[in-house]
């Protein structure tokens, strides 16, 4: 039935910056012959998106636009029910993401978003994954900078150590640039509830199953100096080794035994002391609702940097990972994280379910879950290279 429908693809949100260079990403890299549209509440908004559209292929001038808002569920029925695939930048996701979600659970159809926050992703599975199976849907959250470099980066890796044996990986983040206004609100927002997402992750843990017959773990580390990198690395309390570690729970490629821990690498101890500090500080502030609307009104989702700025902005990740008696390092690296490499990977993670022969998964899947090998393949022809450093 799904073939049967009037879109392809459908991107919500695209009046937003981040939403804005995912279409002008498609609009450039969309196969011809795909139909896509542009959905939200504004549709004048969406018309001046449309019509910046143009400049890229005088053909997108008829681009569709339907309308849809997160607090009208009929509209959103409406558009899960004409896609095959529904990617949305719209966030916090906490606050405005389930009722599309609940669409298109409903619709079995497929959707996507850039959230990196795991109150909303542990919620939605609890709420919807199980519709999601009963009907085909393939529920894929964390498709841009979270999680993509680290679910897709230690997919890489596994490929260069050998099968069925237990594994250690050590992801190691670098970045420069401007942290998008989507990643900011979602920060401040996950920051503001912890009590919530505690209770969220709880409430999945009873429900999901682990697998069987294999261990798969995603645990703390500790602040400490890299001999190999000549950096300190600091843990990192993201999303993004959660993914990973259910994408490990739901392949077997990932072996009997399986660990991964996630960090950020620094150059110089005073920055780590001083990171630790202000981010302590920070979460102390968002728990005060004064402080928090102030904070959340320093920086808007239609605002972001410069296409200068964006060049200058970049992003490293270093895997170090052993298995069977072999040691290899692997890197991911990109341009600009949080807006055009995350405009890049959400594109081509819809275009890769909306197109690709993939194998068959529902309910709520990781990226390498959902397309493994299919995505890998057009994040590296898109521009994000992914390499061996060394092995032994």
């Amino acid at each position: 039935m799904r073939e049967e429908r009037t879109y392809d693809l459908v991107l919500f949100g695209a009046t937003g910056f981040t939403g804005g260079l995912t279409a002008e990403y498609l609009a450039r890299h969309a196969p011809a012959g795909l139909r896509w549209a542009l959905a939200g509440r504004n549709p004048t908004k969406l018309a001046a998106v449309r019509e910046r559209l143009t400049a890229i292929d005088p053909e997108l001038a008829a681009l569709p636009l339907p309308t849809a808002d997160v607090t009208d569920p009929g509209s959103l029925r409406t558009v899960a029910e004409s896609a095959r695939v529904v990617a949305t930048t719209v966030g916090p996701y906490v606050h405005h993401g389930e009722p599309l979600v609940a669409a298109c659970a409903r619709a079995g159809t497929d959707y996507l978003d850039i959230t990196g926050e795991p109150e909303f992703v542990d919620l939605m599975y609890v709420r919807h994954h199980a519709e999601a199976v009963r009907t085909g849907a393939r529920l894929v959250h964390t498709c841009g900078f979270d999680s993509i470099p680290y679910d897709v980066g230690v997919w890489f890796t596994l490929k260069h150590l050998p099968a069925d044996v237990p594994v250690t990986v050590d992801g190691f983040v670098r970045a420069g640039g401007r942290p998008s206004a989507g990643t900011y609100h979602s920060a401040l927002t996950a920051f503001s509830r912890t009590g919530e997402m505690s209770r969220a992750a709880k409430a999945r843990r009873a429900v999901e199953p682990r697998p069987e017959g294999r261990r798969v773990r995603a645990v703390p580390g500790r602040i400490a100096r890299s001999p190999e990198l000549r950096m300190w690395t600091v843990p990192l309390p993201t999303i993004d080794p959660q993914v990973v570690r259910r994408s490990a729970a739901a392949r077997p490629e990932y072996g009997p035994d399986f660990r991964y821990r996630h960090f950020a690498a620094v150059k110089r101890l005073p920055t780590v002391l001083a990171g630790v500090a202000g981010l302590g500080a920070l979460v102390g502030l968002v728990k005060v609702p004064p402080t928090r609307r102030w904070l959340l009104g320093r920086l808007s989702s239609s605002q972001g940097p410069s296409p200068e700025q964006r060049a200058r902005s970049w992003f490293r990740v270093r895997f170090l990972a052993e298995g069977g008696g072999r040691r290899v390092e692997t890197e991911v690296s990109g341009g600009d994280p949080g807006y055009d490499e995350t405009a890049k990977m959400l594109a081509e993670s819809a275009l890769c379910l909306a197109l690709d022969d993939l194998p068959p998964t529902s309910g709520q899947v990781t990226p390498v879950t959902a397309m493994g090998d299919a995505l890998l393949d057009r994040l590296q022809k898109a521009g994000i290279d992914f390499r061996v450093r060394a092995a032994a």
